[in-house]
């Protein structure tokens, strides 16, 4: 489901430049995209460039590559690994939060339009502020907490089983995709941590190793922190490693239940 919007700080003004494609391209596509230089003093716009396609990687952050360094060295955006385990080029391509180096450009049809993370404080074109995000992720302490010493020997073993119980969390790369698709995390970041954050919770609560259980539900329990989830479900259909944050979302609420009992 698309669920574009626009960052927390836009005020869209209409003057946009637009960059034709070289001449003679013959496979042409547009890319509108946002653009915002918070020393400049003006209003957000939307600057569009053509791209002959032919000479174009397949993927959106080759084209953003191409568009920095042979078209517009301006253009700011954040990348790293180009193989979807960084989650540094998250954003919101085609109405729907992606990582730009696994969003194939030919599943797009017609001009593509990227913006920065939807409700995230923009701190220069297509780099979202993520602070409150980190923050909100050391909050829940995400390291393995015990009480009895170490193995002398060993690392802390567990089963086969116990550790398969991490798969589907584990894999997480912070890309924030889920998060800034969530109503709930939209209107309450303030205080919602949010399908990421959440999930990254449920990742240690899961962990036969860890033995903070108690501790780690009583800092979740808060009418806010954990409960403003209202399972609309965009975190799941939109997390571009198939990860189930609303499933992890569930199970935490389910051993708050089972603990009252």
């Amino acid at each position: 489901m698309a669920e574009f919007s626009l960052p927390a700080n836009s005020v869209i003004s209409s003057k946009g430049k637009r960059y034709p494609a070289p001449a003679g391209a013959k496979n042409v596509r547009a890319f509108k995209i946002y653009r915002w230089n918070p020393d400049d003093g003006a209003n957000p716009r939307y600057d569009t460039y053509e791209l002959d396609l032919d000479q174009t990687g397949p993927m959106v952050l080759d084209a953003l590559i191409k568009i920095k360094g042979e078209i517009d060295p301006t253009l700011t955006f954040r990348r790293s690994c180009r193989e979807g385990i960084c989650g540094s080029c998250s954003m919101n391509i085609d109405g729907t939060n992606t990582l730009a180096c696994t969003q194939a450009i030919g599943d797009i049809k017609g001009e593509v339009q990227i913006t920065p993370l939807p409700h995230m404080e923009v701190i220069k074109d297509l780099v979202p502020d993520f602070k409150h995000f980190y923050a909100q992720y050391a909050s829940i302490k995400p390291w393995l907490q015990t009480v009895t010493p170490a193995p002398a020997n060993e690392e802390r073993l567990q089963s086969v089983e116990d550790r398969a119980k991490l798969d589907g969390m584990y894999e997480c790369i912070l890309c924030a995709c889920c998060s800034t698709s969530c109503p709930s995390y939209w209107w309450n970041s303030d205080k919602f941590l949010g399908p990421a954050v959440l999930l990254a919770a449920y990742r240690w609560l899961a962990d036969s190793r860890d033995e903070m259980t108690g501790e780690r539900l009583d800092a979740l329990e808060d009418p806010f922190r954990l409960y403003r989830c209202h399972t609309i479900m965009n975190c799941s259909n939109v997390c571009p490693k198939g990860l189930n944050p609303a499933h992890a979302i569930a199970e935490i609420k389910k051993m708050m239940v089972e603990r009252a009992v």
